[in-house]
């Protein structure tokens, strides 16, 4: 079952969708709750998040998934795209996990933008998540921002202005946004010590953010690395989406497989 909501606090409405089973729907509390992440421009009604939450919660009994929308994306209703705004939302969304679910145990399956915002989370404030999946994840987000901005957008920016950037929807960004990237390299940062409870997979053909540079983030900090075979940033071939489900799913097991 799959269910919209709002979380509204500190001035933010979060606009989220609860996965729970069927049977499970008049539940209001749940042991183990994964939070899924997005990437930049997309949004938390993508088929391949329907597909994990629905896969997670039909497996194990028990579980929860929460997925929801960065500031600026889907149905957000933000208009300028933060950083420190983006790391706000995953601190809501995880406390109404903790607090409004009670669950004992909160993971974390977050693509591309959505894994650097992770991965810089766990580094700057706390590590509240049990384990973590990064599919594609952003190591080079500022590189990738970069190389989709014109020579025109520069220009508007190095004279203080804002630019329209995006995909589906269009948001505003300028200067500052990019200096915040600038400003935390995940591959400068160490991860030793959350490596055990981490699983990277990407995508051998991946034109978004390199595999190598994926690759070498992982066997710098230790974290299991899953390659896939041919698969794009994305993941937009429905196998290759199938085996990073079941990979993420499988890894999310907490002894409650039915």
């Amino acid at each position: 079952m799959e269910k919209k909501f709002d979380i509204n606090e500190e001035g933010y409405s979060i606009r989220c969708k609860l996965f729970v089973r069927d049977s499970d729907k008049t539940t209001r509390t749940f042991e183990d709750v994964a939070i899924i992440t997005h990437g930049f421009g997309s949004h938390k009604d993508t088929a391949g998040t329907a597909n994990f939450g629905e896969h997670l919660v039909a497996k194990y009994k028990g579980y929860a998934a929460i997925a929801f929308d960065w500031p600026c994306h889907g149905e957000d209703a933000r208009k300028k795209l933060s950083v420190t705004e983006c790391l706000t939302y995953l601190r809501l969304v995880t406390a109404y996990a903790r607090q409004e679910l009670q669950a004992k145990h909160v993971y974390n399956y977050s693509t591309s933008f959505g894994a650097y915002l992770t991965l810089r989370y766990i580094r700057e404030q706390e590590n509240p998540f049990t384990k973590i999946a990064l599919r594609s994840p952003a190591v080079t987000m500022l590189d990738s921002m970069c190389n989709h901005i014109s020579e025109a957008d520069r220009s508007k920016l190095a004279k203080g202005k804002e630019i329209q950037v995006g995909f589906e929807r269009k948001m505003k960004l300028d200067q500052s946004f990019l200096d915040d990237l600038a400003a935390f390299d995940v591959m400068e940062q160490e991860y030793f010590d959350f490596a055990d409870a981490m699983r990277i997979i990407h995508g051998t053909r991946d034109e978004m953010i390199p595999f190598a540079k994926s690759q070498e983030f992982a066997e710098n900090n230790v974290i299991e690395f899953v390659p896939v075979e041919g698969a794009n940033h994305p993941f937009q071939n429905q196998n290759h989406m199938a085996l990073a489900i079941s990979q993420i799913v499988d890894f999310f097991k907490c002894d409650k497989e039915e």
